[in-house]
């Protein structure tokens, strides 16, 4: 799986790569640039593939600040068993990194560091 080796307001980084658009990590695989600048933004199609093939838990990076999405994507999340875990995108890469060490099954979705 891979990890963050890196963040601040302005991008995240996984190993030696810098992003600072959002990205989405699923089932090791990275996808970049994903999503939307801003929360608000967010749609059930830009977690697709996330819903289509749910992992334990995803950890939703919100930019700077911790929020929650639309409540049709907690809903949709709710009905397929899925944990679903808001906070800003920097504590959103530490506490994925953590997951994945402890072997858990995880995703992330992070918006823009700066969003």
């Amino acid at each position: 799986m891979p990890l963050f080796s890196g963040y601040d307001d302005h991008y995240l980084k996984i190993g030696d790569e810098r992003y600072s658009e959002g990205l989405m990590i699923h089932r090791d695989t990275i996808h970049a640039p994903w999503g939307p600048a801003r929360l608000q933004q967010l749609t059930l199609e830009q977690l697709g593939e996330i819903l289509t093939t749910p992992p334990e838990v995803v950890i939703l990076g919100t930019g700077r600040v911790t929020a929650f999405p639309d409540m049709r994507i907690l809903e949709a999340c709710s009905q397929l068993h899925l944990g679903i875990e808001c906070m800003d995108t920097r504590a959103a890469a530490r506490t994925y990194n953590i997951l994945v060490t402890e072997g858990r099954e995880v995703s992330a979705a992070m918006l823009p560091p700066s969003a």
